[in-house]
């Protein structure tokens, strides 16, 4: 078979990736969410909106202990669906997600199909960050 007939990696993807939604990653562990570290920010309802935007538009909300750049809370990951992968899209970092309006910025975003398919709002590329190296996180911490 010539190699141009063979299909490329980027399109190999198999079983449940093939349909893998945008997903978001919040982090809940020793900073995100943490009431006493963060007390003007109602940590249970920004999960609760970003889960009943998930189940409006079909995109998933994980939660996570620790993502590591404690400094930046509260963090969420923004991963890009199946297509949104094909596309180009990568997980992007978000810090300092604390207000409602940050909060419906990233909902709107994964709506609407997240990296590699929407462009983010230009107010919430300001909050983007960068991952934490390999090996910088802190195992176990609270």
């Amino acid at each position: 078979m010539p190699p141009s007939a063979l299909p490329s990696p980027r399109a190999a993807l198999v079983g449940a990736a093939r349909r893998r939604p945008c997903t978001l990653v919040v982090c809940r562990g020793c900073c995100c969410g943490d009431p006493r570290k963060h007390p003007g920010t109602d940590h249970v309802r920004q999960l609760e909106r970003l889960r009943a935007a998930a189940a409006e538009h079909g995109f998933q909300v994980r939660t996570t202990d620790c993502l590591g750049p404690c400094d930046q809370a509260n963090v969420i990951v923004v991963q890009p669906s199946a297509a949104g992968r094909l596309a180009g899209g990568r997980p992007v970092w978000i810090g300092f997600a604390m207000d409602e309006d940050c909060t419906e910025e990233i909902a709107g975003w994964a709506a609407a199909g997240g990296p590699g398919l929407a462009a983010p709002p230009v107010t919430l590329e300001l909050q983007f960050i960068a991952p934490p190296r390999p090996g910088t996180r802190k195992p176990g911490r609270r």
